[in-house]
């Protein structure tokens, strides 16, 4: 992992080398508006643009100093035989089908009722009733207050009462815009109360000047909405007038086991917004595992708008939901209705055909 990171890193810098783009390698902090210090050296610049991301966040718990995070997931010396993941999102969730599908013995905990809060409720019901098939220990409405070492061992103790005993504990309950000691406040720079810089629709901070971009403003943390952010703020200084980006139709996968992917609204976000929508779902064992003898099931979904026939969101938990999600995105951004969903002809046999064929909406 580290060399294909190394990997990574060397592309970067030789794409930045040949565009000719000066790299200074050190850390940064804001002299002002117009100035930025790096190992000593003062810099000026009519426009700096900030991109610092973010960083794991572990709550302030007895014992905290126990877990690892993320950033640490992948340098373990070996495989932990017993894993507990805290936290309900994508990288919690993702984590522990990582770690069940390697073999580890893996509980997820969460503090909340189901995980994954924001994605449709019956695509995160459907995974979770998934994880749990495949050996997942998926613990909701469930507390930590605290971490203690046994010998090799680390116990969880959770607010409810009760204990569990593993080898390792994963922190993935969030994390924080890397904002610290970059000189901000001293330039003027304005941040939220999760220490987010505060951007307008332009991405520029408080300070015209200093402008930021990706985790670090804390809208959606993905990269390739970071990388559409950087392409806006490039156009503008380049004195175009870039599209804005349309934030409510960014399509978005949880690399599960299977998978969940999702764009546009989901049924609760559109009963809120609309007078009146359809439904349509489809539950179903994939043909292929007919031959394997799985029991694996997919289920896909359409949220539709009644008046307009408009299709508002798709969803669906599959091995194959993301790589679908992504063409299903230009139908949703592109406004087509369910009928010319319906008007399309599907692809026999696959799990993407079930998008063309759901005809009976929910009751």
């Amino acid at each position: 992992m580290e060399r294909y990171i190394r990997y990574l890193n060397g592309v970067y810098v030789r794409l930045l080398e040949r565009a000719g783009v000066e790299r200074i390698e050190g850390r940064a902090t804001l002299e002002g508006a117009d100035r930025v210090s790096v190992n000593g050296r003062s810099l000026r610049a009519g426009q700096i643009l900030i991109a610092t991301g973010s960083r794991p966040v572990v709550p302030d718990i007895p014992g905290h100093e126990l877990a690892i995070t993320s950033d640490e997931a992948f340098t373990l010396p070996a495989l932990p035989p017993r894993v507990a993941i805290v936290g309900g999102g994508y990288i919690a969730v993702e984590f522990a089908g990582i770690f069940n599908g390697l073999g580890s013995r893996t509980t997820l905990c969460y503090r909340g009722p189901l995980f994954l809060r924001g994605f449709d409720r019956p695509c995160r019901e459907h995974l979770a009733r998934e994880m749990r098939e495949k050996g997942v220990d998926l613990r909701f409405d469930s507390r930590v207050r605290a971490l203690e070492r046994r010998g090799h061992a680390i116990r969880l103790h959770f607010e409810e009462g009760g204990e569990l005993e593993v080898d390792q504990v994963l922190y993935a309950t969030g994390r924080a815009p890397r904002t610290e000691g970059l000189g901000l406040e001293r330039a003027g720079v304005v941040l939220d109360d999760y220490g987010a810089i505060e951007v307008d629709d332009c991405y520029r901070s408080s300070v015209p000047s200093i402008l930021a971009i990706g985790d670090v403003i804390n809208r959606v943390a993905l990269t390739p909405v970071a990388l559409a952010e950087a392409a806006f703020v490039v156009a503008l200084l380049a004195g175009e007038r870039p599209q804005p980006l349309d934030y409510g139709t960014i399509p978005t996968a949880v690399f599960s086991q299977p998978a969940l992917a999702s764009v546009g609204l989901t049924e609760e976000a559109a009963r809120e917004r609309h007078t009146r929508i359809r439904v349509y779902s489809g539950d179903f064992r994939p043909l292929r595992h007919g031959l394997s003898g799985r029991t694996e099931r997919s289920l896909v979904r359409l949220v539709v708008d009644a008046q307009s026939d408009r299709v508002l969101g798709a969803h669906m938990v599959a091995p194959e939901a993301p790589e679908i999600m992504q063409g299903l995105a230009i139908a949703v951004r592109a406004g087509l209705t369910k009928a010319q969903f319906d008007a399309t002809i599907g692809i026999h046999p696959t799990a993407a055909e079930e998008f063309v064929t759901l005809r009976k909406a929910d009751p």
